[in-house]
């Protein structure tokens, strides 16, 4: 089994689910299995009580698991099935550990952080990364681990996130474990271009590389995000201040679509890479199913027909709360070579309480909703908005526009 560990730096919600995602489509393309784990160092014991603005939107898998989105990521990008235990929490970890110590497992020792939790997530990683997740059933050969809040969340350089320091420490173990050419880990960072100036910033990425060393895990490739394509001088600065080859250094800037990652990737030599770096039997060249997604990137990027869908929704204001549906939606549209103009439209707003508030929110509201092709109305919780759901509803079936509730 061959571990890909994809760590983040500098900031929480940079990517790293979709570089996991890309790193296991390129695998995938290349022929070989491959599973993925997500690691979230919160003390619940899954996602199913989170608001959606905690973490966006509560994926539920076949077998019933409540778990973070980028779960749904993984399984859009890999066409796999995964569970609920390819969801590692803090909780989990800890109810697990307590659980064999209330059952004597542990023979009266003392139980601590170390040995007993970092073995117990180490243990896990292993057993979960051998489930078949595939419809052939056949045990995956690559697991790709994305650990998530970053690992090293840098605020005025210091390090905090101390509940996801036991999984640092585990997988710090783990690297010696699986030994060298099994186990190699992605360093997920932030090259920011200050308006100011317009220069881009290497420094956030070498005190985020520095702080990672400094826990004892090595990155061997270094992803780095920016708004804009990043220049060679900057790739140069960041190969001799964190110590990797330049061809270990890969950018990855703001694109039009999230499946032109891949693409972006490959281009930079990825497979080569991954193919010396863990020895694995694959051809340098990139395989029909990479040619095929990079036409449909391509496709995506020049279609001109616009399909404009309203979602009437009570969450809208973080548009990860409905990840899933957008994503449906997205790939019904490309089905139909349209683009898909999603309008997020608060349901509390379309309610005759907000015209005696802010009359002017009000009318921006039905204005968007009676310009939509089709209305989209997903479940939600609680009273709140739900007059303004069943307005929205009773508007498209008086009107007959398309709607799905």
């Amino acid at each position: 089994m061959k571990y890909i560990l994809v760590t983040g730096g500098v900031i929480s919600g940079i990517g790293k689910g979709i570089i996991a995602s890309s790193i296991g489509t390129i695998l995938k393309s290349c022929g070989l299995r491959v599973t993925a784990i997500k690691i979230d160092p919160y003390i619940n014991i899954d996602a199913g009580t989170f608001s959606p603005y905690e973490h966006g939107e509560v994926f539920v898998l076949n077998d019933g698991g409540e778990v973070d989105l980028d779960l749904g990521n993984y399984e859009r990008f890999l066409d796999i099935n995964l569970y609920k235990d390819n969801n590692i929490t803090t909780g989990k970890i800890y109810q697990h550990v307590i659980n064999k110590e209330r059952h004597g497992d542990y023979l009266g020792k003392t139980v601590q952080v170390v040995p007993h939790i970092t073995d117990a997530v180490q243990e896990w990683v292993m057993n979960q990364a051998k489930v078949p997740v595939d419809d052939d059933r056949r045990e995956p050969q690559i697991c790709v681990i994305e650990a998530n809040p970053s690992f090293l969340f840098q605020l005025g350089g210091t390090i905090g996130d101390i509940e996801g320091m036991p999984f640092v420490e585990a997988f710090r173990q783990f690297q010696f474990k699986a030994k060298r050419e099994n186990f190699c880990n992605i360093h997920v960072s932030l090259v920011p271009q200050p308006n100011a100036t317009g220069e881009q910033k290497t420094k956030p990425t070498q005190n985020s590389v520095r702080a990672l060393r400094g826990l004892g895990l090595s990155p061997d490739l270094i992803v780095c995000r920016s708004a804009k394509p990043i220049e060679m001088a900057v790739k140069e600065k960041i190969s001799m201040f964190c110590h990797v080859e330049p061809e270990q250094v890969i950018f990855i800037h703001d694109v039009s679509s999230t499946y032109r990652v891949p693409i972006l990737l490959e281009e930079q030599g990825i497979i080569k890479y991954f193919k010396h770096r863990l020895n694995l039997p694959i051809d340098d060249q990139p395989s029909d199913l990479l040619m095929r997604w990079k036409k449909m990137a391509d496709r995506y990027e020049r279609l001109l027909k616009v399909c404009s869908i309203a979602l009437v929704g009570k969450y809208t204001k973080l548009s990860d709360c409905y990840a899933s549906v957008f994503k449906a939606l997205e790939h019904s549209a490309l089905a139909i070579n349209h683009k898909l103009d999603l309008m997020y439209i608060d349901s509390t707003e379309l309610e005759s309480s907000t015209e005696a508030e802010n009359s002017v929110k009000y009318h921006q509201a039905w204005q968007k909703l009676c310009k939509a092709d089709g209305i989209l109305v997903p479940g939600g919780f609680g009273i709140r908005g739900t007059e303004g759901k069943l307005q929205a509803i009773s508007w498209a079936r008086t009107k007959k526009k398309p709607f799905l509730g």
